[in-house]
């Protein structure tokens, strides 16, 4: 699971947004060290998320019925 959350929500989400929303379009009042703390912990949190969301389909995709 947290292998899934470093490289999904991190890597793939989290560290993409970091450079786009710090580079591209810069907010003015956060430093680079702020997004980058921002943006990590927000692509672990949809990693985290994808997770929940995904095991939950394979339940009830799996689910014997009764």
């Amino acid at each position: 699971m947290w292998r899934f959350v470093l490289r999904s929500g991190v890597l793939f989400y989290g560290l993409p947004m970091f450079f786009i929303m710090t580079y591209l379009i810069p907010h003015p009042r956060l430093t680079t060290p702020q997004s980058a703390v921002l943006w990590l912990i927000g692509g672990a949190g949809y990693g985290l998320a994808m997770w929940m969301v995904q095991e939950r389909r394979f339940r009830k995709v799996t689910r014997r019925p009764s």
